[in-house]
């Protein structure tokens, strides 16, 4: 597996609204773009930190992912994304080494990103995203 920088780091937050103004106000960020991910039941806002993004998480439903985590945890650190040249090739060669997979192939995540889920019980206790950029797809 090929991983080339960290691609994002997931927060997860109860309002986007209230967020988003801490990020830009007291940290000096900018937001770039915020968008709904209908099927993963999440709205996301991006921020740029040097080549890596920061994105907070708001969930649409109380059943998604997000609503569970918070229910759960509350507010906080949710996941670490990893850039992957293939992620399918990723999943199947961390897939020979044991590693549990929440998916077993790519799905379509934020910003046009193939995504896929590695379970924290296989790694360490943090959830963790392998990201492809299919426009950037090395052939």
């Amino acid at each position: 597996m090929e991983i080339t920088h960290i691609e994002h780091i997931g927060i997860a937050v109860k309002s986007l609204e209230t967020a988003i103004p801490f990020y830009e106000n007291v940290l000096g960020l900018k937001c770039y773009n915020v968008e709904e991910v209908v099927d993963q039941k999440v709205k996301t806002a991006f921020f740029k930190v040097g080549q890596t993004k920061i994105e907070l998480l708001e969930s649409t439903d109380p059943e998604g992912a997000i609503g569970k985590f918070i229910e759960k945890k509350g507010e906080g650190l949710h996941h670490i994304a990893y850039a992957a040249n293939d992620v399918q090739t990723s999943l199947n060669e961390v897939s020979a080494k044991g590693v549990q997979l929440i998916d077993k192939a790519p799905r379509k995540g934020a910003e046009g990103l193939n995504i896929a889920f590695l379970h924290p019980k296989s790694t360490c206790g943090v959830l963790t995203e392998l990201c492809e950029d299919p426009s950037k797809k090395q052939v």
